[in-house]
């Protein structure tokens, strides 16, 4: 890498070389900008944070990024998959929810959370979840406020700027940009896949990172 800051510490590298096994490469994985956080660090995001740039945005350290996906991927194993909820309110995160489910088996929800699908029993679409991943803590608020109230686990993935007080897995990652979400829950899979036995540690994934991806408008036009 040619730019400062594009450089990666010692210990980042080494997780990535970890990596280099699967289908992705360190070049591919960085320029999915996921570990390119915001302008603002929370004190809850601060440990997860190696450096700012020149430009003030925050870098997260992708080792923990990595770290923290595979913990994440061993937890979720650990459920019945069908009772395992990925919700996104973001648009860049329908494609990436949509995969993860289609693979794992967990079920989706995207754009608007209905009020009382964790809280209300008579609500018809209630479910009884043991476990929610969300994309953004702040955005995605009312799938975590009634997991919460409920006492479902909550994953997040948290960017720089999040506040973390109702996640009980952190996962530090950009939340915001469509590649980055992508390669999120592309590894994601491949963690749980792999805890789970569905796949074996070298077998290829039937999606790459380009197929999480929430395509563009004028990207489907063509």
């Amino acid at each position: 890498m040619s730019k400062d800051d594009d450089k990666i510490s010692e210990e980042e590298g080494k997780g990535i070389e970890k990596l280099s096994t699967t289908e992705i490469s360190e070049k591919s994985l960085l320029a999915t900008g996921i570990r390119v956080g915001t302008l603002v660090k929370t004190k809850f995001m601060a440990p997860f944070i190696s450096r700012t740039r020149s430009d003030g945005l925050h870098i997260i350290d992708i080792s923990k990024t990595l770290a923290r996906i595979e913990i994440a991927g061993r937890f979720i194993s650990s459920y019945d998959i069908s009772k395992v909820v990925v919700y996104s309110a973001r648009e860049y995160g329908k494609t990436p929810v949509e995969k993860f489910c289609e693979l794992t088996g967990a079920i989706p929800i995207t754009g608007r959370f209905m009020p009382g699908t964790f809280t209300n029993p008579l609500y018809p679409g209630h479910i009884d979840a043991e476990l929610i991943i969300v994309t953004d803590p702040a955005v995605d608020y009312q799938a975590v406020d009634e997991a919460t109230k409920v006492g479902i686990p909550v994953i997040a993935i948290c960017d720089t700027d999040n506040v973390t007080s109702n996640v009980d897995l952190v996962i530090p990652a950009n939340n915001r940009g469509r590649k980055a979400l992508a390669a999120v829950f592309w590894l994601l899979a491949k963690s749980v896949l792999t805890h789970s036995g569905a796949l074996s540690p070298g077998q290829p994934m039937k999606y790459t990172i380009e197929d999480f991806e929430t395509k563009l408008v004028e990207e489907e036009a063509e």
